[in-house]
């Protein structure tokens, strides 16, 4: 389990984490989403000892980073895949890491088998592709065999097998009663691996709920309606109390009734419907509508903004 317990962390004038408070249980996915510079990096840093608190505590299985006296066996994380000596072999890295926590040479090839780099285990990591050193950076967070893993975008580099690879991987960890605890800047592919959301923006807590409730918090429903009978079923749907809105081909968007009313109320008065579809939001429409004032620096998406700064001038 982790647990952060009113952390805050400022690096001269500017708070990077603001009173932050949340808990990752074993058993399922948690993916840790936030606006860029909404403090995540700094949050997992934290986490593992890397940066300390200004204020509050950061514990895995309720001890501090560094009272653990064999971190890799407790916690195994992946920060930043391209820490790694480019000289070394993939092999050597990890027998390093191994010999460090007096993990045997055994494990070393499992995990080399288990991420896909046996073949390459004895070549040079600088010489790997972004893809690769992620695999690489995966098979040194699971060396020590931990209950509990932090990743940091995990996937990035990845091809398209790799990322399916990557999540079947960790909900099977999960599975497995592991705590995994990963962010990722890849919302759709949040929604498919993640089983519950913690959410920051500008160092605070926005969000800790189950993935579904934060998506349909994020968006209100809506039903996609298709019928020749548009115009009276809109006026119907309206007396019914529904707020319908028809776009430019004659569909219905209808919110505050479900589907079923809606079929009933066209039933009622003889309107044939084509189509009843309920309209499910996403997971990044839900983000980008609640984190939209957590933004730290956001375009305007123009180019032809005469007030703009002239390149070169104050962007601060």
């Amino acid at each position: 389990m982790i647990e952060a317990k009113n952390l805050t962390k400022r690096y001269g004038d500017k708070v990077a984490v603001k009173d932050l408070s949340f808990t990752v249980g074993p058993g399922k996915v948690t993916g840790f989403l936030g606006p860029n510079g909404a403090g995540k990096s700094t949050t997992m840093r934290l986490l593992l000892g890397l940066d300390h608190p200004d204020r509050g505590t950061a514990t895995i299985d309720g001890r501090r980073y560094r009272e653990l006296t064999t971190p890799l066996a407790v916690v195994g994380a992946l920060l930043e895949a391209k820490a790694v000596h480019p000289g070394r072999t993939a092999y050597n890295h990890l027998l390093c890491l191994a010999q460090s926590q007096g993990i045997g040479k055994k494990r070393v090839y499992e995990v080399l088998d288990l991420v896909g780099l046996r073949e390459v285990a004895h070549k040079r990591a600088g010489g790997f592709s972004l893809g690769m050193g992620q695999r690489l950076g995966l098979a040194a967070a699971l060396l020590g065999d931990p209950a509990v893993l932090v990743l940091d975008e995990p996937v990035n580099g990845l091809d398209p097998e790799g990322i399916l690879w990557v999540r079947t991987f960790m909900r099977q960890l999960a599975a497995e009663g592991r705590t995994v605890f990963v962010s990722s800047h890849l919302m759709n592919e949040m929604a498919v691996t993640a089983e519950h959301l913690i959410i920051i923006g500008r160092g605070s807590l926005i969000a800790d709920c189950p993935t579904q409730e934060f998506i349909e918090r994020g968006k209100k429903q809506t039903v996609l309606v298709r019928s020749p009978n548009a115009d009276e079923l809109a006026e119907a749907i309206a007396r019914a109390g529904g707020t319908v809105t028809r776009s430019d081909d004659g569909e219905l968007s209808v919110e505050d009734l479900d589907a079923t009313r809606i079929g009933e109320i066209a039933s009622a008065g003889g309107h044939v419907l084509h189509e009843v579809v309920p309209q499910r939001g996403t997971l990044e429409e839900a983000f980008m509508a609640l984190t939209r004032e957590s933004v730290e620096y956001a375009g305007t998406g123009s180019t032809r903004d005469a007030d703009a700064p002239k390149p070169g001038g104050d962007a601060q």
